[in-house]
């Protein structure tokens, strides 16, 4: 046996389609210039025998990235690298408060939905105390007409009539409480997290399934200890950047 073959990736070890797992395996290869841009990737009997699979699962993950328009086929030619997923990381995410306060101009905010008297009975990195209700915001983020962030907003019920349809479809999340009269907050904070997209998620977001996303958590307390603010994002992993400066 020669000592230097590749050993076939284990695809069995997860749950998800083994075309999918592939998918996310050749994007990567793209995306990190293992397969330049211009080049002609390996044939699909190669990668079937590379990957250890059956030739129709290399052809349903080469199907994801062509409707991605990454690769492009010819017949009798083979199949080149057409663009790389990571072409320009645009979307620069402030970790600094008056950063986030900062409207995005380029940015547009799409309300998908509003429900009044939300009661949340657990929140993931609780900062305060939560309040007895709230109203909660879907919203959706887009930029030149690509849908970039995903979000769920919760604001304090007692905010809600000094809100108008106009904040919630032009303000950050931070910025529609900040913005309230008579509202001091004292403390707040922003946790991220990376993992990957659900079937919602890239549904909603036109992204593969199971690509990379950043998740972004962001509360905000008053003097009184009460969680105004509650927002978790979801963020295209192929847009968004995080800019940190060390001091």
């Amino acid at each position: 046996m020669d000592t230097q073959q590749k050993k076939a990736v284990d695809f069995s070890r997860s749950a998800i389609s083994r075309y999918i797992q592939l998918a996310t395996l050749f994007r990567r290869r793209i995306e990190s210039g293992h397969w330049p841009l211009g080049s002609q990737i390996p044939t699909v009997e190669k990668l079937a025998d590379e990957c250890g699979v059956a030739r129709a699962t290399i052809r349903q993950a080469l199907d994801l990235l062509e409707e991605e328009k990454l690769i492009e086929r010819y017949r009798a030619k083979g199949t080149f690298v057409r663009r790389r997923p990571q072409e320009e990381l645009w979307c620069a995410v402030a970790t600094d408060w008056s950063g986030l306060l900062r409207p995005t101009h380029t940015a547009k905010i799409e309300l998908l939905s509003e429900e009044a008297g939300v009661k949340l009975e657990h929140v993931a990195y609780q900062l305060g105390t939560l309040a007895t209700s709230y109203c909660h915001l879907h919203r959706r983020h887009w930029r030149d007409g690509m849908p970039f962030l995903l979000t769920d907003v919760y604001v304090d019920e007692r905010l809600r009539p000094k809100l108008t349809r106009q904040d919630f479809e032009t303000k950050t999340a931070l910025r529609l409480i900040n913005d309230v009269e008579g509202v001091e907050i004292v403390d707040a904070s922003q946790t991220l997290t990376i993992g990957m997209a659900d079937l919602e998620t890239a549904e909603s977001l036109s992204m593969p399934l199971n690509a990379p996303v950043a998740f972004v958590h962001r509360r905000a307390i008053d003097r009184d200890g009460t969680a105004l603010l509650v927002a978790d994002g979801i963020y295209r992993g192929d847009v968004v950047r995080f800019d940190i400066k060390l001091r």
